[in-house]
C-alpha cells in the first residue's frame, strides 16, 4: 500500500505519522509540519502529517475542542500544499467525510468509535486511505470486523493503529501481541506511542499522561514489527489545549526517530 508516495508495510521502512493533537492555529501548525519533514527527510522515511481539525471526545464539555471545522480544514490543505506532506485527519460523524476527504489523505477513525458501521462506510466510500484506531476496550483479533466494514464498500486501503488498552480505572496498557495480531490480518499497523502512555480522565476534568514512557514503548512497537510510528508533538506541549500531558516535545522528534529507526533497520534488515 502506498499513502501517497509512501509505501507502507510488507517489509517497507517505517513511516512517521506526527503532528500536533489539534490544529490550534495556523502558526503552530506549519511550524510542526517544518520539522517533520525535516526530521523524516534526515532520517531516510516517509512522513504523514497528522493533527485533527477537531477534538469530539474530551473529558470536560468546557475543553478546547477546535477552531472550527472550515478553518482548520484549509490550514491542513496549505500543509499538503506548501510541505508535499500526506495529511491524517480524524472524522466523528458520517457527515463531516466528505469534506475531511477534500483536505486529507487518510481518514481516522477514532478508537471510541472504532465499531460505528456508518461512520466506517462512510470513510471507505471517499476512496481515501482509512486508518482505525483499535478501540481501548477492543481485542486485536476484533479489528477484523471494523476492517471489513472498509473493504465492503470497495476500499481496500486500511491501516489499523495500536493505542493502548483499558487497565483498571485511569490507566492504559500496551500488549505489544496485539501488533503481530493485527498484522495478521493483512493490513499494515500503526504503533500510537503517545496516546498508550494517556492516564484518560486521570486528572480533574482531563486526561492525564506519562510521556516519560513514549521513548521505550516507541521503540518497543518497532522492535515488534509495526510499520508506523504515531506520535502528537507539540513545542510546548504543558501549553497544548488537547493532550498536554502525553504529547511529546517538539524539539525531542528527531532523538525518537533516530532510534526507532535504527531499531526497524534491524527489524526488517533493511
Amino acid at each position: 500500500m502506498n499513502i501517497r508516495n509512501i509505501p507502507i508495510g510488507g517489509g517497507s521502512p517505517l513511516v512517521l505519522f506526527a503532528g500536533p493533537c489539534v490544529v490550534e492555529s495556523r502558526d503552530l501548525v506549519l511550524k510542526t509540519a517544518s520539522v517533520v519533514r525535516d526530521v523524516s527527510a534526515k532520517h531516510g522515511i516517509g512522513a504523514v502529517f497528522k493533527s485533527s481539525y477537531a477534538k469530539a471526545n474530551r473529558t470536560s464539555g468546557s475543553s478546547f475542542t477546535g477552531i472550527g471545522m472550515e478553518k482548520a480544514l484549509k490550514i491542513l490543505q496549505e500543509v499538503r500544499r506548501e510541505f508535499d506532506l500526506p495529511v491524517l485527519t480524524d472524522i466523528h460523524t458520517e457527515g463531516e467525510a466528505s469534506a475531511a476527504a477534500e483536505a486529507a489523505d487518510v481518514l481516522q477513525i477514532p478508537a471510541f468509535l472504532c465499531r460505528q458501521t456508518g461512520l466506517l462506510q462512510a470513510a471507505g466510500k471517499t476512496g481515501r486511505i482509512v486508518n482505525i484506531k483499535k478501540g481501548q476496550f477492543l481485542a486485536p483479533e476484533d479489528m477484523a470486523y471494523a476492517a471489513a466494514k472498509v473493504a465492503a464498500t470497495g476500499n481496500t486501503g486500511i491501516l489499523l493503529t495500536e493505542r493502548g488498552t483499558t487497565f483498571g480505572y485511569h490507566d492504559l496498557v500496551v500488549d505489544m501481541r496485539s501488533l503481530v495480531i493485527m498484522r495478521a490480518l493483512g493490513y499494515p499497523v500503526i504503533f500510537d506511542a503517545t496516546h498508550s502512555v494517556q492516564l484518560p480522565g486521570g486528572e480533574t476534568g482531563q486526561s492525564a499522561g506519562r510521556p516519560e514512557f513514549i521513548f521505550p514503548l516507541a521503540r518497543a512497537g518497532v522492535a515488534a514489527g509495526c510499520d508506523g510510528l504515531f506520535v502528537e508533538v507539540h513545542p510546548d506541549p504543558s501549553r497544548a489545549l488537547s493532550d498536554a500531558a502525553s504529547q511529546l516535545r517538539l524539539d525531542r522528534l528527531d532523538e525518537l526517530v533516530a532510534g526507532c529507526v535504527a531499531v526497524d533497520r534491524i527489524v526488517k534488515g533493511l
